[in-house]
């Protein structure tokens, strides 16, 4: 008998086979069962304390995911899945992961059966093509323009989130926001950038309902000098600067050696000069409001509220960009290129006020913006993040919606209607891949049994009912209503979602299944080492003379 033969390290752990889908499946559905309880409007909320020692309460699927520190490489690859799909359509966060942790579940018996990984994932792939076959038929194409079926979809989507007692609140402000910074790309296409042109100031204090969208702008920032210059004025003539308004030093330090004291006069005479002439030239274009990203010194301060404009220094590039959107101006980068064409005269009004402790400019009543300022105010800040975040959902619904107007049913309807198509679909299916089919069928099933338990209801008798519904497909729009968990028809009580929210979230959650049932070896504990020979050897440590100091120089 041969000595075995050490291939891998002692501390190397490899497992293979089997065993490895199990657990991967096992960690997925660990992952899964976390945010189980967040689907749908009778949610729960999640609390985790982050890093650093706040809290965050939301029942983001995504949110919750990312502050969770996982060991199992399975498991962080399910949370990649939540956050592609925040990325990509902003919604359907926790469904992803619900759908993909069932997908995982059904097809553990297969496994077991020494069902081959390939084999179930030829199936599910097949299952997928037709379950995306399947949306594009009972899509229903909407009007961008009503708002109200607008209205009904945002809500729907946000239903199931905790703002949903505000009632249309955050649904307006999402509808609001995103149809004002909509940018028409020609041929009945929209784009509309959220991160860019859209943003929260979240400011405590006060209620939600005084939260609104702004026709405009608003920063956190004074005028220059708060007494000399005003603070309010009706249509202002604004220019934006991304140039310091102060006198320029050299690019590298340079030495004068003046003889005379003369000379040294002149020298700051120049300088003033200098400032004289950038003011000069920017107020020959009569502007109430200067706004620039860098510095203004005192002394262009003074020119400015001389000639009563305004001025604001060192704003965020990013705000720039905003107001620029909003008021129609443009950023100039030299003042000596100063046109009339960059003033903006596109503001109603611009006025510093103070809410709470801070002072906010408004840049408002712009006559076309295609930037705007959500401002939540609301009672605490954790409350106010989970706004944030619900308003960052309701926007991408909105911004999906405005890019791709199809609607599918909410309320669990579109997956059961998918899961009895792919059903009867099943014994046309050849094979050994007929049985994975199947089961990816009834895996669709997960969303609305979920729903179900939500809402407390008693789930085997409602899920048969929906079932027997589907199965004679008689309605694609019968599903469960959320919040009573009466079996309804999802187009009267107007509970929708949009189309490529559905379609993404399927195609996540089954690629990702594949994916995760094609591993069948891990090795874990891989030091970090680096080649023989590719890496350098460690660094010699060269005492310098800061360590000298710490260094006791008598032996204790």
């Amino acid at each position: 008998m041969h000595a075995p033969v050490l291939v891998l390290k002692d501390s190397l752990k490899r497992e293979s086979g089997t065993k490895v889908h199990h657990a991967n499946i096992q960690a997925s559905k660990a992952v899964a069962d976390i945010i189980r309880t967040t689907l749908g409007p009778r949610s729960m909320l999640k609390m985790l304390l982050d890093a650093s020692g706040g809290i965050v309460v939301t029942n983001d699927g995504n949110s919750i995911l990312r502050e969770l520190d996982l060991a199992h490489p399975a498991a962080k690859s399910m949370i990649e899945l939540s956050r592609t799909q925040d990325e990509e359509v902003g919604d359907g966060t926790t469904s992803v992961i619900v759908l993909a942790g069932e997908m995982l579940h059904v097809a553990e018996a297969f496994i077991e059966k020494n069902y081959h990984p390939t084999v179930i994932c030829r199936a599910y792939n097949k299952a997928l093509e037709d379950a995306i076959a399947v949306l594009d038929k009972i899509a229903m194409t909407i009007d961008v323009k009503d708002r109200s079926t607008m209205l009904g979809l945002v809500k729907s989507c946000i239903g199931t989130k905790f703002t949903s007692q505000f009632g249309d609140l955050i649904a307006d402000l999402a509808i609001d926001a995103t149809t004002i910074v909509g940018v028409d790309l020609g041929q009945g296409l929209r784009e509309v950038d959220i991160k860019k042109y859209i943003k929260v100031e979240k400011v405590p204090g006060g209620q939600l309902e005084d939260s609104k969208v702004l026709k405009g702008v608003m920063f956190n920032k004074d005028v220059v000098a708060p007494g000399k210059m005003k603070r309010k004025i009706v249509n202002p003539r604004i220019i934006l600067l991304d140039c310091p308004l102060e006198y320029k030093k050299g690019e590298n330090q340079t030495n004068a050696e003046l003889v005379r004291e003369e000379d040294w006069e002149v020298l700051l005479k120049m300088e003033e000069e200098y400032i004289e002439n950038l003011c000069m030239q920017i107020l020959k274009f009569k502007p109430d409001l200067v706004i620039t990203e860098k510095g203004l010194s005192d002394l262009a301060c003074h020119y400015f509220s001389k000639a009563g404009v305004s001025a604001i220094r060192r704003l965020r590039k990013t705000d720039n960009n905003r107001i620029a959107k909003a008021s129609g101006a443009v950023i100039v980068n030299r003042p000596d290129e100063l046109q009339e064409s960059d003033v903006g005269t596109g503001a109603g009004l611009f006025e510093v006020k103070k809410i709470g402790d801070e002072f906010f400019a408004f840049i408002v009543d712009c006559k076309d913006p295609k930037a705007c300022t959500v401002l939540l105010r609301g009672a605490s800040k954790d409350l106010l993040n989970e706004v944030e975040r619900n308003l960052q959902d309701a926007m991408s619904v909105a911004r999906n919606i405005i890019k791709n107007p199809k609607l599918v049913p909410g309320g669990g309807a579109t997956e059961l209607t998918v899961s009895a198509t792919l059903k009867q679909k099943s014994s046309s299916v050849e094979g050994i891949e007929k049985w994975p089919y199947e089961a990816a069928a009834i895996a669709f099933e997960a969303i609305p049994r979920t729903l179900a338990q939500n809402c407390g209801v008693n789930v085997i008798r409602t899920m048969t009912a929906l079932q027997g519904k589907h199965a004679n497909g008689e309605n694609a729009w019968t599903g469960i209503d959320g919040n009573t968990g009466v079996i309804a028809d999802m187009k009267e009580r107007k509970i929708w979602d949009a189309y490529n929210v559905k379609a993404q979230t399927f195609k996540t959650a089954i690629e990702a299944a594949c994916m995760l049932l094609r591993i069948d070896d891990i090795v874990s504990g891989i030091k970090k080492k680096q080649a023989p020979g590719a890496g350098q050897a460690p660094k010699p440590k060269v005492e310098t003379e800061a360590d000298a100091d710490g260094e006791q120089i008598l032996p204790d």
